[in-house]
């Protein structure tokens, strides 16, 4: 098994997590790719007891707040299941130029793979109160409003935020409260 720098100290409870594109490349700015995530979600959410309490999908990066018994094996699985589903993707569509950008952002000791399309690490953070909880769902949603590309929270299209105004979202959420 390979390295993980996704460190999950308490697995029964909920972690917020962030998992960035290599080199920060918008890789998310094509539907069919964040289509890509939501379906392995969707799949650990019917088969590996994923609970997902928020999440926003940016160009590069994405956030969420997630609990399963084994929230590593999710993580891990989720990151290898989404890079080869994309680099399929980028394959079939003759992005060649990305595909380059990606093998040029391997790591070294990386010898298993020929691409890397996600950052080391999830920099998990447990989710250890209430407030916690209500401060990590607030930053998520608002990170597009930061970086200016909407007015409010609910008017970005991959975010829970749509769910938490009562709204259909993209995906299924387990809603906090």
């Amino acid at each position: 098994m390979g390295r993980s720098r996704c460190v999950i100290t308490e697995p029964e409870k909920a972690h917020f997590l962030t998992c960035t594109v290599t080199d920060w490349l918008p890789l998310f700015t094509r539907p069919a790719l964040v289509d890509i995530l939501f379906a392995s979600w969707r799949y650990q959410q019917a088969n590996q007891g994923l609970k997902l309490f928020g999440y926003v999908v940016m160009e590069n990066h994405l956030h969420y707040v997630a609990q399963a018994r084994d929230l590593t094996k999710c993580v891990q699985t989720f990151k290898s299941y989404t890079a080869r589903r994309i680099l399929d993707y980028l394959t079939q569509q003759g992005a060649e130029a990305t595909l380059r950008q990606f093998r040029f952002g391997k790591r070294a000791h990386k010898r298993d793979r020929e691409h890397q399309i996600w950052q080391e690490g999830s920099h998990a953070e447990l989710v250890c109160s209430e407030a916690v909880m209500l401060q990590k769902l607030e930053y998520l949603h608002l990170n597009p409003v930061k970086r200016g590309y909407v007015d409010l929270p609910e008017h970005w299209r991959y975010s829970s935020a749509r769910t938490y105004t009562g709204q259909d979202g993209l995906i299924e959420i387990d809603r906090w409260r």
